[in-house]
């Protein structure tokens, strides 16, 4: 076993691709040129702890994408397509290829509520904590019809028998695990600052999600182009916000959808921590 001293932090880091969406590009970087079109990942985040795995995020809800009447429902517009990567359950098929079993999950986190955020849910409701902004959870509940209009459908969390742990503002998910709040994309969206153990080198990163979609988002200091209530030019500040945290840290800042990013850090973690050892073997 390594000798290194353990502070009890995340020991690895796996990206998933829960999906992909098929969008014009004016939806992640505001103004954009109407005919720019961009296929864009879906990201899931899960992070080894000693208590378990967290997983951030969860991706489609894969009933109201593979049923006709539900997708015409919820998704009504060829504007935007979801595109699912296997027959089955995305969360439940990545786990499946990188070793993961989906019982070892203790907790799950939710960036915000969008439709590619919090479709997963369904497989963890009445098992483990899902954590989530208060103001976030209060909005898409409101008995309305405008968060679906904003991409926020309530068939994806309004369930009872989910273990809701609401946090108003900074707040510590699990040892080395920090939601970062970044409201403007949604009112209650939250980023995460992730630690890692000394005994796998220390060091960390920040997910920025869908407070910045892009690397251009951060490097330029785009606005995004999904916003809900605040004026676009207001969604630069929570990306500065993230910005000034990854540079005060030393960490890299990972925006939540670039095409390109993505797949380079999907594979960078696996080259870093190699893959999950088998069960017998975490003793």
């Amino acid at each position: 076993m390594n000798l290194m001293q353990s502070d009890g932090k995340v020991r690895r880091i796996i990206l998933l691709t829960l999906g992909w969406e098929e969008l014009p590009k004016s939806v992640s970087v505001y103004g954009a040129a109407p005919e720019l079109r961009m296929r864009e990942p879906v990201p899931g985040v899960l992070l080894q702890t000693d208590g378990g795995w967290v997983l951030l995020d969860t991706g489609f809800n894969t009933a109201l994408v593979r049923d006709p009447a539900l997708a015409r429902r919820f998704y009504p517009t060829v504007e935007y397509r979801p595109v699912l990567p296997g027959p089955g359950e995305p969360i439940e098929e990545s786990l499946h290829e990188i070793g993961v079993d989906i019982d070892d999950i203790h907790a799950v986190a939710l960036s915000h509520l969008h439709h590619d955020h919090a479709g997963g849910l369904k497989l963890f409701a009445g098992k483990v904590p899902v954590h989530a902004q208060r103001r976030e959870l209060e909005y898409g509940l409101a008995n309305h019809p405008e968060p679906e209009r904003h991409a926020i459908a309530r068939i994806d969390f309004d369930d009872p028998n989910i273990d809701w742990q609401l946090a108003e503002g900074e707040a510590e998910i699990a040892p080395g695990i920090t939601a970062i709040p970044t409201y403007g994309h949604t009112v209650g969206h939250q980023s995460f600052m992730v630690e890692l153990d000394e005994s796998v080198g220390g060091g960390g990163f920040v997910f920025a999600f869908d407070a910045a979609d892009l690397t251009e988002n951060i490097e330029q200091e785009l606005a995004i182009g999904g916003f809900i209530d605040v004026d676009p030019h207001e969604t630069v500040e929570p990306i500065r916000k993230l910005k000034r945290l990854a540079a005060e840290k030393g960490y890299q800042l990972i925006p939540g959808h670039d095409p390109h990013v993505w797949p380079e850090m999907t594979k960078h973690f696996h080259d870093r921590f190699g893959p999950v050892p088998p069960k017998a073997d975490h003793h």
